[in-house]
């Protein structure tokens, strides 16, 4: 299988890169948040995420907007979606993206079968 490469730069190369070179190469979304500075609460993130990656511990946020870097791939995060906590593996495509993008917070729609007694207009039929 063919190595994913960003720009054509390695995963491996890519997280050997600090925020500000990575932002020269990323979208303009993650540009501005380098440019502006994560929030504290991103920076705080990002310090839990280095040490439980390094204890292996499964990884539980609230944070939807936080954009995936380099060094998150391979790990398992647990985002939640509004109502749980949905695991997310973390793919070499996925970086430059926001963990929010791959943690639903709707289900898919099924409907009930059409015909008879599918609403409640549907069960009454006029007598001649």
């Amino acid at each position: 299988m063919e190595e994913y490469k960003f720009r054509g730069k390695t995963i491996d190369e890519l997280s050997k890169l600090s925020n500000e070179e990575l932002a020269k190469i990323a979208n303009a979304d993650f540009r501005r948040v380098v440019k502006r500075g994560f929030s504290p609460e991103e920076k705080i993130f990002l310090a839990n995420m280095k040490k439980k990656a390094a204890k292996s511990k499964a990884i539980r946020t609230h944070m939807r907007e936080m954009f995936i870097l380099p060094q998150f791939v391979g790990l398992t995060i647990q985002v939640h979606n509004g109502k749980e906590f949905v695991p997310i593996e973390i793919k070499p495509s996925m970086v430059f993206h926001r963990l929010g993008e791959f943690a639903l917070t709707t289900k898919q729609v099924k409907h009930g079968s059409p015909g008879m007694k599918a609403t409640r207009s549907s069960g009454f039929v006029p007598i001649k």
